[in-house]
């Protein structure tokens, strides 16, 4: 019988360009055929095939509750009622402001938009009206969504695709960015020794999780911090996939460093689609209709999402939540790396918080190029043997992993074991 995956991928290219809204799940880097979903509960996932699934991409991080969380349906299913949408102010709005303040305290003054794409490229068009400067700093294998600027050395689907730069960018817009390697101090200050006063800012995926999970150091952080202070940068870090997941205050509180701007995103929105951008009340007080930095969403601050979003923030701050998430985080860790060390394979893996990192090289990898060295094609041979087993991870060797809350440690042995039947495959392919 053909299954409803393939019917579905085959009618889609049809209409949709590749059959997918986001590249990544093509399948394109990893082959075979995209999966369709139609459920989810808690860890679990369902496709159109029936066949269930434990979920590691919790739609690329912001289900860290799981699932069609009770508490989130129900506040949903409630203001919902009121209308879902009005394009004017709500105090939901007002309410979203006041819990990332409280949590996120740099973040002195907050605009919500609709994705993490608005927050990141927002952040930068507010940060350059501050500084009167053009240059922007990223680092390779760091991506920030696909505004044109930030489409130059990448991550994400575009490490999937082996493409670094993406057509349609014009080379006067990409000239203003420059790129640095992750975790490099030396090449970081000689940078701002030749350019520092012409940086508008500096933007950065405190921990990275679009090259696979890749931690910073500490000296790294401390360097970048005082380079900005030093040259009048604005420093901004995109938490959209760290916040809330690494820490409860982000990554940022995770390592002691103050930014002056953060863009956030997917676990404020709870599974729906909400951004945010915010930092000194000096830097945002430029934005429009206080200064002249224009911005502007119709769907900004969208009640429907925002409850979501208010709801997952109210669970993740009870008692022990990020010990918890992180205890569970770290036991698949340790299970995957004694199972490939039991097998025989070539592998490492690490994790923060909620996120982990799978990697098939001899050690974690702390820059781009370190993280291309891994093998890709016993990644390949292991995401499929995973599917097959029931264990969804992200079709791609250049993407983290997520736990939630409601992995369970029976989640956590299942795939563990699946695990091992995959490293035996990898194995007999040598």
């Amino acid at each position: 019988m053909t299954s409803q995956n393939q019917i579905l991928f085959e009618q889609s290219q049809h209409l949709i360009p590749g059959g997918v809204n986001s590249p990544v799940r093509a399948f394109r880097s990893v082959g075979g055929t995209p999966i369709f979903f139609k459920k989810g509960l808690g860890s679990k996932l369902w496709d159109v095939d029936g066949k269930e699934y434990i979920d590691y991409i919790n739609s690329w991080g912001p289900m860290i509750v799981g699932h069609a969380h009770p508490e989130v349906i129900a506040a949903v299913q409630a203001v919902a009622a009121n209308s879902l949408s009005f394009g004017a102010p709500t105090g939901l709005e007002l309410e979203m402001a006041e819990t990332i303040n409280k949590l996120v305290p740099s973040m002195e003054q907050i605009r919500l938009v609709s994705s993490g794409t608005e927050a990141t490229m927002s952040a930068i068009r507010v940060a350059r009206g501050f500084t009167g400067r053009s240059k922007l700093v990223k680092f390779e294998g760091c991506y920030h969504g696909h505004a044109d600027s930030l489409l130059v050395k990448a991550g994400s689907g575009l490490l999937t695709f082996g493409e670094p730069d993406s057509a349609g960018v014009p080379a006067e817009v990409a000239a203003n960015t420059l790129t640095l390697p992750y975790n490099n101090v030396e090449q970081l200050e000689a940078l701002f020794k030749q350019s520092g006063d012409e940086i508008a800012c500096v933007i950065i995926e405190p921990v990275v999780g679009n090259m696979n999970l890749v931690k910073p150091t500490e000296a790294f952080l401390k360097a970048l911090r005082d380079l900005c202070t030093k040259h009048g940068s604005v420093l901004i870090f995109d938490e959209v996939m760290t916040g809330f997941r690494v820490h409860l205050g982000g990554a940022q509180a995770l390592y002691g460093i103050k930014p002056d701007m953060t863009t956030l995103g997917k676990v404020i929105g709870g599974g729906l689609p909400v951004g945010a951008f915010g930092g000194r009340k000096d830097i945002m007080s430029g934005l429009a209709p206080l200064g002249k930095v224009y911005q502007a969403g119709t769907l900004s601050g969208n009640p429907v999402a925002v409850t979501a979003g208010l709801k997952t923030l109210e669970l993740i701050q009870a008692p022990d939540f990020h010990k918890n998430l992180t205890v569970q985080t770290q036991k698949l860790v340790d299970g995957l790396m004694a199972a490939a060390k039991k097998i025989g394979v070539t592998f490492s893996a690490q994790s923060v918080g909620g996120m982990f990192g799978l990697y098939f090289s001899e050690a974690c990898p702390t820059c781009f190029d370190e993280v291309m060295t891994s093998d890709k094609a016993a990644f390949n041979v292991f995401f499929h043997s995973m599917l097959d087993s029931g264990i969804y991870l992200g079709p791609s060797a250049f993407e983290a992993g997520f736990v939630s809350a409601a992995h369970t440690d029976g989640d956590i042995a299942t795939t563990i074991a699946a695990a091992e039947k995959a490293f035996q495959v990898i194995l007999s392919t040598k």
